[in-house]
């Protein structure tokens, strides 16, 4: 999409030293049957002046039949240059030139192309030095001059990305936009750096592309062309769509599809590759949505077991301190006093008789002390076989008679 868009910018004015204006029907046919008198001999004999005529003929047929009939705008390109390079006329060897290279690259014959554009730009150079010959019908002004110009870099410019000379092709483009910019032609401008950023996304250089659709869309705006500043950001919204920035991408293809729809019997198919980009967008919100909850769904379970294995893990080192205590306070009882009707409590013992006496249940007891009821337990029946009882109230009724509580 890219090369043709640029293709037919370069050569939508058809010449700009041509003023023939209706190429089609009798008026082909006419012209034909005027050419087909001239024989070679005929040709040969006549005066300089009466061939003027004639090559214009040769010209307005080249470009009548450059659109439909590649053989026969090539054959009269070359009946035209036949005369032009007899007499030294510089604008009808351009024209033939230019023509003649325009059906190599249309059958993709890129070598000869460019070797007949190159051919053309020389006779530019001799334009521009003011070789004219006094019956040439043609003036040489710089606008014209530049015009044709910009539009032969412009071209070479597609040949070269074709080819895949991408640094060549650059060049070509960069001297078209030098002229673009010299004579204000914004629109050609944004029609260059539009395909430039097509050119740079088919390479996968997102940044280059980046600053050619920005450049692209700034001329359009001062241009103030609604179909090329839609083009400009149609082709962001690209851009924003492989970088991934969904979003972003759909408001540019939005505001570009509001140019299209409004035009949509001219510019149909710029409004379905807009579609299609939006389409593609649109994917790739959906991609990511179902990445992210993906995802979210995976921190949720590793966030779950990172906590359960937490609490396990609190669970294992608080039954590990409390088995040490256990077993430390164990040995104590074992080392103290020999006599067992004066049993001596731990602290954490008497923190034990004292919430017993004050009412409180085994959970809430384990609760207080940041113990397990299993601990708790094991505490309650060591210290019914300390004060020789067999349940709490006698236990709480002991501890108060031997002033524990």
């Amino acid at each position: 999409m890219k090369r043709l868009f640029l293709t037919l910018a370069v050569f939508l004015p058809l010449s700009v030293f041509a003023d023939y204006n209706d190429h089609r029907g009798k008026n082909v046919d006419s012209l034909e049957q005027v050419v087909a008198k001239w024989t070679p001999e005929a040709i040969s004999k006549a005066r300089e002046s009466e061939l003027v005529g004639l090559d214009r003929c040769y010209r307005d047929l080249m470009i009548a039949y450059s659109a439909l009939n590649g053989p026969k705008m090539d054959y009269y390109a070359r009946q035209s240059l036949k005369i032009s390079r007899r007499f030294g006329w510089h604008s009808s060897q351009l024209d033939a030139l230019r023509y003649i290279g325009m059906g190599f690259y249309g059958d993709e014959k890129y070598d000869s192309a460019i070797f007949y554009y190159n051919l053309a730009l020389k006779q530019l150079d001799l334009m521009e030095g003011g070789a004219v010959s006094s019956l040439d019908p043609e003036g040489y002004s710089e606008v014209a001059l530049d015009d044709m110009r910009s539009s032969m870099f412009g071209t070479l410019g597609n040949l070269y990305n074709m080819m895949d000379s991408l640094p060549l092709a650059m060049d070509y483009y960069d001297k078209a936009a030098a002229l673009f910019d010299k004579h204000g032609w914004n629109n050609s401008n944004s029609v260059l750096y539009y395909n430039i950023g097509e050119t740079w996304m088919d390479e996968g250089d997102l940044r280059k592309a980046k600053e050619a659709y920005e450049k692209a869309l700034s001329y359009a705006e001062t241009a103030s062309d609604s179909l090329l500043t839609a083009n400009a950001k149609k082709g962001l919204g690209r851009l924003y769509m492989e970088k991934g920035r969904h979003l972003k991408a759909l408001r540019y293809l939005h505001e570009a599809d509001e140019y299209y729809i409004a035009h949509e019997r001219e510019e149909l198919k710029w409004r379905e590759e807009t579609f299609e980009y939006m389409s593609e967008t649109l994917k790739g919100q959906r991609r990511l949505l179902v990445l992210m909850i993906q995802g979210l769904l995976l921190i949720a379970l590793l966030t779950a077991g990172i906590l359960s294995l937490a609490r396990r893990l609190r669970a294992s080192r608080k039954e590990q301190r409390e088995t040490s205590d256990v077993m430390e306070e164990t040995l104590e009882d074992l080392g103290r006093s020999n006599n067992p009707g004066e049993p001596r409590l731990s602290d954490r013992e008497k923190a034990i008789i004292s919430m017993l006496a004050d009412g409180r249940t085994t959970p809430q007891i384990a609760e207080a002390l940041f113990l397990s009821a299993e601990t708790i337990k094991w505490y309650r029946k060591k210290l019914l076989v300390k004060f020789d009882v067999s349940n709490t109230v006698e236990l709480v009724v002991k501890a108060k008679e031997r002033g524990l509580l």
